[in-house]
């Protein structure tokens, strides 16, 4: 339908970089024979955990050049832990992981000011949060005034404790994993949480071939533990920056606007994806092509993530029973 669309012909211009003061020139950045290979190198190695599920691998991938979060939600014993845990050990940066429970605080995740005798004075005593690939396991165990402990962190990429606001490292990436059958003591996402998630997955069961190949590989032991990291943080950092300089044409941004505002008006939805969620849609469509190989973003790259992207900040409207 969006077939034959033509290359935009000029693609590699050069952008602002607010945090470095200066313009960044495409030679600056990684190619992206650069980026697709280090992402093949990463796929690879994600896969090699989680068998016969290329089409979840990509998606991680998409949202981690994309800037994004990922929200991972299935039954329990599909790899939702597993995936998150093999994404951060191919990359060689630092990680976190936290088990989210019901008394958990949130100075466990953020950090604290502890005030230090000899020196009187406080000290900031970094959280859970402060990593590069930030794990958060089961999300929804943990009590609403805990899960807003993440919601600066994850938009502004920033920590304020005490007045004090303390920047997160880069790249920064936060895999949430949730069980959406066992409701029993646990507290459901708020919409302002959901809505900055990038995208949200569902692993699903795997097939029987991948299942047999799954008992040949983890029969005896994890295969986390033969995983090396296949890409070092600076080179993500690398292939952030070729992404953001992938080129959207007007057509292709009008049509993901398009997208997004019909949520707003479907009879199914009792409240659309809002703004934040267009941003999503957008970048993770650059994030696509940077990954197909191509400098430009198409509608079908669009398309392809309207449905993982989008329904993240959307609330179905409760149908009677």
């Amino acid at each position: 339908m969006f077939r034959g669309w033509a290359v935009p012909s000029q693609v590699r211009r050069p952008y602002e970089r607010a945090e470095e003061g200066r313009v960044t020139t495409y030679d600056d950045r990684a190619s992206l024979t650069d980026l697709t290979t280090t992402a093949d190198h990463v796929r690879r190695s994600v896969e090699s955990v989680i068998e016969g599920k290329p089409e979840v691998v990509r998606l991680s991938l998409t949202v981690l050049l994309a800037e994004g979060h990922l929200l991972i939600e299935d039954v329990p014993g599909v790899g939702k832990t597993m995936l998150a845990k093999a994404l951060a050990r191919s990359i060689d940066c630092s990680v976190r992981r936290i088990q989210f429970t019901p008394d958990l605080l949130p100075s466990d995740i953020t950090g604290v000011s502890i005030f230090d005798q000899q020196r009187r004075e406080f000290e900031f005593k970094p959280g859970a949060i402060f990593a590069q690939i930030v794990i958060g396991d089961e999300i929804n165990r943990a009590s609403p005034k805990t899960q807003s402990a993440l919601l600066e962190s994850m938009e502004e990429r920033q920590v304020t404790i005490d007045g004090h606001s303390y920047e997160l490292p880069n790249p920064f990436m936060v895999v949430a994993t949730q069980n959406p059958v066992e409701m029993e003591g646990t507290y459901p996402l708020p919409e302002a949480q959901r809505d900055r998630f990038m995208a949200r997955v569902s692993i699903g069961y795997p097939s029987a071939a991948a299942e047999l190949q799954m008992l040949d590989v983890h029969g005896g032991v994890s295969p986390l533990d033969d995983l090396q990291p296949v890409a070092h943080a600076h080179d993500i950092v690398k292939l952030i920056e070729a992404v953001r300089a992938v080129h959207v044409a007007e057509s292709v941004r009008r049509y993901a606007v398009e997208l997004v505002s019909a949520t707003r008006t479907h009879p199914d939805l009792r409240l659309g994806a809002s703004p934040r969620a267009t941003l999503h849609l957008l970048r993770a469509a650059k994030a696509s092509a940077a990954l197909s190989g191509r400098e430009y973003a198409l509608p079908d790259d669009v398309q392809a993530l309207a449905v993982q992207a989008s329904p993240t900040g959307c609330c179905p409207r409760r149908r009677p029973s």
